[in-house]
């Protein structure tokens, strides 16, 4: 085994290896292959390399970046990565007691990853892969590597090893949040008569920018339209403005929406927010740890049943960390949909919700 310069055995493992190792003995998984960005990120105590935080093509392949973990098992962890992130490990040197950064592609990280799941002895193991983020050539590498192994499914057991944050994690949430929604009130206050929606999401970037935010995107409405993307489309007098954005901090998402109008607005449109607020407070009532998360959605979605705003107005939540949408899943007449796996699920404590409403008004 090659121990990473400089080590002689586990540092500081940064994740709560005994819970993954419960959690990973549910879903019958003896080692992980993680290989999105975001897992690694996770099992690397929050690192992701820069050269690649924008784009994963090089050459005529692409990055992958591999952490194997064996459960029960951290002195036989590695970090599988680029050749450039050798300057990484000098400066902040990787947790791992393997560490290979010696590839440019998809093939050499998972014939690293596959040199090592033999030297571990997990050659014909129940091995972890997330096939969403596994490029079809390393599958095929390592489905013929290791005939013997059984490659499983483990995407539900690192959406639920991320679902609880730690209050680190939970600090930066709240940072994304205060910056994009700072933002958010800054870019409304610019925007005048004639702005188009193009110039607002532009507007709502340099903030974010300014603010030491990553700009993710922005969904952008303008009077009745429920055209979100970007447009030549003004802002105009009495129309109302809906901004959602997300944006990150360290890697953790804030995903949020604001409502401005240019005026006053009138009755109707005061009696309209209060609906949503109500649905809200009905939801926020019952986020509490212990609660069955279906029970905090069937409550919100009884309340909005009796609402007049109900046959134009949805209502659904989502977990949220170092993706925008991640567990608890608690979607229902949603397009992105998980049927089944949370709503009876009792929600915990440090899980983090975005609790959403939407009203497509007619007018």
């Amino acid at each position: 085994m090659n121990i990473a310069p400089g080590k002689s055995a586990v540092s500081a493992i940064p994740f709560d290896h005994a819970r993954v190792d419960r959690l990973m003995e549910e879903a019958g998984i003896d080692v992980l292959l993680a290989t999105s960005k975001h897992n690694t990120q996770y099992l690397l105590g929050g690192y992701k390399f820069i050269f690649f935080a924008a784009m994963d093509a090089i050459g005529h392949s692409r990055y992958l970046p591999v952490v194997v973990y064996e459960k029960g098992g951290p002195d036989h962890a590695a970090y599988i990565g680029n050749r450039m992130e050798g300057g990484e490990h000098q400066n902040h040197p990787f947790w791992t007691p393997t560490l290979h950064t010696a590839c440019w592609g998809t093939l050499d990280a998972a014939n690293l990853a596959v040199e090592h799941l033999k030297k571990i002895g997990k050659g014909d193991a129940r091995i972890g892969i997330e096939p969403a983020f596994l490029p079809s050539d390393a599958y095929m590498l390592i489905r013929k590597a290791l005939p013997d192994a059984k490659l499983i499914d483990a995407t539900d057991m690192l959406e639920r090893m991320r679902a609880i944050k730690t209050d680190a994690e939970l600090e930066k949430l709240r940072i994304a949040s205060e910056l994009i929604t700072d933002s958010m009130l800054a870019t409304i206050q610019r925007a005048r008569e004639g702005t188009t929606k193009t110039e607002i999401i532009e507007q709502l970037r340099r903030e974010e920018t300014n603010r030491g935010a990553h700009f993710e995107y922005c969904l952008l409405t303008l009077g009745s339209s429920h055209n979100r993307a970007a447009s030549q489309q003004a802002w105009k007098k009495g129309e109302v403005l809906s901004i959602d954005s997300g944006g990150n901090y360290h890697g953790y998402i804030g995903d949020l929406c604001r409502m401005g109008i240019l005026g006053e607005p009138d009755a109707e449109l005061e009696d309209l927010l209060a609906e949503v607020e109500t649905v809200q407070q009905a939801a926020f009532s019952k986020v509490k740890a212990g609660t069955p998360g279906g029970d905090m959605i069937s409550h919100a979605e009884g309340v909005l049943k009796k609402s007049r705003v109900a046959s134009y107005t949805d209502f659904f939540a989502h977990g949220m960390g170092l993706i925008t949408h991640e567990a608890p899943f608690l979607m229902t007449n949603h397009p992105v949909t998980y049927e089944g796996t949370y709503a009876e699920q009792p929600l915990e404590k440090n899980m983090v919700l975005s609790v959403e409403t939407t009203m497509l008004h007619p007018t």
